[in-house]
Formats: C-alpha cells, sequence, structure tokens
C-alpha cells in the first residue's frame, strides 16, 4: 500500500472510531464475530490454549475449525468437545497436498460418517490451484484429474449429509468446482478467501454461494474490489489462521480476533456504519453454517 493510501486508511480507521464511540453513546452493541475458517488445530499447543482461553475475554463468539486430513479431523474434533459451542469442526482432506493412498481417502470418510453429527460441515476440500501451478513452472507435469474426483466425492457427500461444504477453489478452479457443486445440486458452498474472474464471482453469487474475507481485505485492492461488488447477504469474515497478514497485521501471531479488523474493513468499503456490517457477517456465518 503507497504512504497515501496507508495515511486514507489511518484517517478511516480513526473516523470508524469515533462512529463507534458516537454508537456506543447512544446504546447500540456491536454484534459478536465468528471465524468462519481457522485451522485451529494447525497451531502450537500453548497457542491454542492461549487462544481459546482468552476468547471469554473477546468479542469471537464461534470458530470453523476447518481439517487438513484424518488426524487434523480428530485433534479438530476433540476442541471441539474440549470447547463446546465455541469450536465448530469441519473434516476434510486440503486439497494443497499430494493425495494419500485409497485405504487412507476410506478411513478418512468412514470417520467422517461415524461422526456426522459432529461435524458442523465437509472441509477444507477442493482443488490443489497453488501445487499446480508450482509444478507447472517447474517444467513438471501436474495431473488434476485424481483431485477432481476427491472433490466429487466430497461433495456427494456433503449433499448425501445434509452438510455445507467449505472449499478452496481459486481462479480457474472455481469454475470447475461450480461446475461439480452444480452437477450435485450442492448450494451451501462456502469459497474461502476466494479470488477469481468477475465472471466467476458473478456466477457463485447468483448460485447462492458464500464467501468470507480475510484480515488482507485492509490492504489488498484485488481482496477489495471482490468486498465491494460481492452480496453483502452473502459474505463472511475468516482468518484462515494461523496463516500470517502483511499490512497492518505484519509480524503478529493470527489471532481469531482479527475477524473485528475484516469486518471493520468490510464496513468502510460497503459504506455501512461498523454496528451495521458487524450484524450482517453475524447474521450470515449463522444461518450459513445453522449455528
Amino acid at each position: 500500500m503507497s504512504q497515501i493510501g496507508e495515511t486514507a486508511w489511518t484517517l478511516q480507521t480513526v473516523k470508524q472510531c469515533l462512529e463507534d464511540e458516537h454508537s456506543s453513546a447512544l446504546g447500540a452493541r456491536l454484534a459478536p464475530l465468528i471465524d468462519a475458517h481457522i485451522h485451529l488445530d494447525s497451531y502450537e499447543e500453548t497457542q491454542q490454549r492461549e487462544i481459546l482461553a482468552g476468547l471469554k475475554d473477546t468479542d469471537v463468539e464461534g470458530l470453523i475449525a476447518v481439517s487438513m486430513q484424518l488426524d487434523s479431523a480428530r485433534n479438530n474434533l476433540k476442541l471441539a468437545q474440549d470447547y463446546p459451542l465455541l469450536v465448530h469442526p469441519a473434516f476434510g482432506l486440503h486439497p494443497e497436498q499430494a493425495i494419500p493412498g485409497e485405504a487412507e481417502i476410506n478411513r478418512l470418510f468412514a470417520w467422517m460418517k461415524q461422526h456426522t453429527d459432529e461435524m458442523i460441515a465437509v472441509g477444507e476440500v477442493g482443488l490443489p490451484y497453488y501445487t499446480r501451478k508450482e509444478a507447472e513452472e517447474s517444467g513438471q507435469t501436474f495431473d488434476s484429474r485424481p483431485y477432481e474426483e476427491l472433490l466429487e466425492r466430497f461433495i456427494a457427500f456433503a449433499r448425501d449429509e445434509d452438510k455445507p461444504i467449505v472449499l478452496h477453489a481459486v481462479y480457474e478452479d472455481a469454475d470447475t468446482t461450480c461446475r461439480l457443486l452444480e452437477e450435485y445440486d450442492v448450494r451451501r458452498a462456502h469459497f474461502h478467501w476466494f479470488k477469481g474472474s468477475p465472471e466467476t464471482a458473478l456466477h457463485m453469487a447468483e448460485r447462492g454461494y458464500y464467501i468470507s474475507f480475510t484480515p488482507d481485505i485492509a490492504y489488498e485492492e484485488e481482496i477489495q474490489e471482490l468486498a465491494r461488488v460481492y452480496p453483502a447477504k452473502q459474505v463472511m469474515s475468516e482468518t484462515d489462521g494461523p496463516w500470517p497478514f502483511e499490512g497492518p497485521f505484519a509480524g503478529q501471531m493470527t489471532h481469531p480476533q482479527m475477524t473485528a479488523d475484516v469486518a471493520a474493513a468490510w464496513s468502510r468499503i460497503q459504506g455501512l456504519s461498523l454496528p451495521e456490517a458487524r450484524r450482517i457477517l453475524h447474521a450470515n456465518a449463522k444461518h450459513f453454517y445453522r449455528i
């Protein structure tokens, strides 16, 4: 961000703070925060305890804890059992890694079936955009078909178990994912940290799919432009922690409380008061995840 941009952001933040103080004086209450996508089990254990124990002193109401693979899903289930009503676990297999063998995949699906009542969603699942690009740039061939077949199986599972699905699908991979969702008539789809063409975003919005914004909404023009146009009733806030961020968050551990910064940035972009923006983001997450 340029120095001019940073100054504008600072002035807007001061203005927002003054508006918030005025709203508080009038008795307005800020809605709670929901982190709609966090890799809670990927934090170090001491960090997990620090985050979860400290949330009682914040306005963070809930965490959608997505999983990387079977062991990750087991860890997130344990966290949900230790912190009921706060941690809502989603089970899946992150696509930016090698696909395990068929036996391991079958174990994951069998375990998910066994714990269907305890899972909030299927996720994180999707397609390996960054892994594929890295392979192609290094001159290697990359076969996406096994990933598409696995994603199709996860989508079918979400349909059969009436669960929302949390997706890692950006740029052209989003188009493939949309096609699969439509084939299985799955509409409760959450594209986290989405990036893609305006045409794809419009199609997703028309289909009723949700997206979520991370703290980079505060400094990334591509994300800010998407935030201007995507329907307000279909957006949520997330951190994707422990993924680190730049700009005003450089050097900080990613924390669920940063969803407050997401809400502040989104309210500025949408021209909404902070209380109204927080109310919308909270209501959207509650509605989508049925929590």
